[in-house]
């Protein structure tokens, strides 16, 4: 919608400086205005505030002076109504926005910290994450960018081989209604990598459900379920990244706790101490 007003407001403005344009020269050389007057004259016609103590003397002149006011003041208006637009849907936008971010940050909160701490355990690119994923306060925009570009070129993997994933599989069914919950709330629509986070989790918990014995699984099966858990785990790590990086612009306190619990952080611990 915001894209939309500013294309709306580029063409309008554009239409606006060819009338006034074409005003200016018409009036300086058909009335023989000076710039001042025809700028002048050109926009309180554009506007419809003429004061009367300038108008046209040739026909000529009326005949442009109409152009102007019937293409003029449309494209004005329509000025108006963009620039407003504008100033309006950013505030929708935002609000929008901040709306989805508490959302997300319940998420985390609730159930995706906690995924991505029992992912991180199993995979093997454990020690690179830790790495690169260990945010501080010091960290400015290009630290950010630097990480997203690095797990844009990093190859997710899990070894499932060595997790309980009967466990991983109740506390799935342990977060059912929270899971519900979320994809039900509408705003959720508007964030596309969000929505498709929330219908990968939902996937891995079915899948996981419909095994009478997840204990004793063939490993062609447990390697499409760890497919099932590298799709998850990406997102929730890319997820979760832009979601950090919201907090550091926004909400320090917030930013504050999740460095303190940064579940790619062995060290991690809320209990704030000396340093």
């Amino acid at each position: 919608m915001i894209e939309k007003n500013k294309i709306r407001f580029r063409i309008y403005s554009a239409a606006i400086a060819v009338l006034l344009s074409v005003g200016i020269i018409g009036f300086m050389f058909i009335e023989n205005m000076s710039l001042t007057d025809a700028i002048y004259f050109s926009i309180v016609t554009m506007a419809t505030v003429g004061y009367g103590d300038l108008h046209p003397q040739t026909d000529i002149g009326k005949i442009l002076t109409l152009i102007i006011i019937i293409c003029g003041v449309g494209t004005f208006l329509g000025v108006i109504a963009s620039i407003t637009d504008l100033f309006v849907n950013r505030r929708e936008e935002s609000l929008r926005r901040q709306k989805l971010d508490m959302v997300t940050g319940l998420f985390f909160s609730e159930m995706g910290s906690e995924l991505l701490k029992r992912f991180t355990r199993i995979t093997p690119e454990a020690e690179t994450l830790h790495a690169v994923l260990r945010v501080s306060d010091e960290w400015k925009d290009k630290d950010f960018d630097t990480a997203y570009k690095v797990l844009k070129k990093s190859r997710f993997t899990i070894d499932s081989r060595g997790a309980d994933i009967t466990e991983l599989s109740e506390y799935l069914q342990n977060r059912a209604d929270l899971l519900l919950r979320l994809i039900e709330n509408p705003i959720i629509q508007e964030h596309e990598n969000f929505s498709e986070l929330l219908l990968a989790v939902f996937h891995l918990r079915d899948e996981l459900l419909n095994r009478s014995d997840i204990s004793k699984l063939p490993d062609s099966d447990r390697i499409h379920l760890e497919g099932d858990m590298v799709r998850v785990y990406r997102l929730l790590i890319f997820e979760w990244l832009r979601y950090i990086r919201y907090l550091k612009e926004s909400y320090g306190y917030l930013f504050s706790l999740a460095m303190r619990v940064n579940p790619f952080d062995p060290e991690a611990d809320a209990v704030v101490k000396n340093s």
